[in-house]
C-alpha cells in the first residue's frame, strides 16, 4: 500500500517512513499543510497519516478539502492534544481514525492495516493467477497449496503487478509505488526484487508468470504462467 505522511515533526516523520517501508508500505512524506494537500491531491495514496498541528494548513482543513473532493484514502490523524473534542472533530471532517501522541507504533501500524482492508475492500480479498494465489490482507501467497515466503518488499511488488496482471509495468511505476517518489538509489532495485519474487513463485513450480518485457518493464500473466 501507498502512504503519505503529513507530520512537520522532522524526526518523528523520517522513523515513520522508515518503519513503515520495513513492513512493506510505500512510504511519501509531507513536513506542512500546504504541501501535503497538494501530493494528497496530486498522487493516489491508499492511506494518509495526517498530523493536525501543521504549518500552513492543519489536518482538519486539509482532511475536509480531500473528502470534498471526493478523495477516498483511508485516513489516520495523529496529534498531541488529548481529548473528546479533538476526536470528534477529526472524525466529523471525515478522519477514518485517530491516534493520540505520544502512540505505539505496533499500534499505529495495526490501525492502518485496518484501514487498508477497509479502504481495499471493493478490491478481492484472495487474488488469483491459474494456482497462484495472492491474499493482501493475510500477507500470504502460494501457488498450488504450496506457501511461498516473500518478504515485505518482495510481497510489495508482487502486489502491485497483480493489481495490474495482464499489463506491462514500467520499472518507473514500480519504483514510485513500491518505494517512493523520491527514491535516488539504484533503479536496478527492481530488477533484483522481481528477480528474487521470479525464483519463489515460478521456478520451483516450472511456471513463468512474471516476464521481463526488455526495454518496457514488467508483466505478470493473468492465468498464472
Amino acid at each position: 500500500m501507498r502512504v503519505l505522511v503529513v507530520e512537520d515533526e522532522r524526526r518523528l516523520a523520517v522513523a515513520l517512513q522508515r518503519g513503515l517501508q520495513s513492513e512493506g508500505f510505500s512510504v511519501d512524506v509531507a513536513h506542512d499543510g500546504t504541501q501535503g494537500l497538494w501530493m494528497a491531491t496530486e498522487h493516489d495514496y491508499d492511506l494518509i497519516v495526517l498530523d493536525i498541528m501543521l504549518p500552513g494548513l492543519n489536518g482538519y482543513r486539509i482532511c475536509a478539502r480531500l473528502r470534498a473532493a471526493g478523495n477516498e484514502s483511508g485516513i489516520l490523524m495523529l496529534t498531541a492534544k488529548d481529548g473528546e473534542y479533538d476526536e470528534a472533530e477529526a472524525l466529523d471532517t471525515g478522519a477514518d481514525d485517530f491516534l493520540s501522541k505520544p502512540f505505539s507504533y505496533l499500534v499505529l501500524v495495526a490501525r492502518l492495516r485496518a484501514l487498508g482492508r477497509r479502504a481495499g475492500g471493493r478490491r478481492p480479498q484472495v487474488m488469483r493467477f491459474g494456482d497462484l494465489l495472492l491474499d493482501p490482507a493475510a500477507h500470504a501467497c502460494s501457488r498450488g497449496g504450496t506457501e511461498i515466503r516473500l518478504t515485505a518488499r518482495e510481497f510489495a511488488v508482487l502486489e502491485y503487478l497483480a493489481r495490474r496482471s495482464g499489463e506491462v509495468v514500467p520499472k518507473r511505476a514500480i519504483l514510485e509505488q513500491v518505494w517512493d517518489s523520491a527514491f535516488d538509489g539504484d533503479p536496478n532495485v527492481v530488477e533484483v526484487h522481481v528477480s528474487a519474487v521470479r525464483r519463489k513463485i515460478d521456478a520451483p513450480f516450472g511456471r513463468a508468470a512474471l516476464e521481463t518485457v526488455r526495454g518496457a518493464g514488467y508483466r505478470l500473466a493473468a492465468d498464472g504462467g
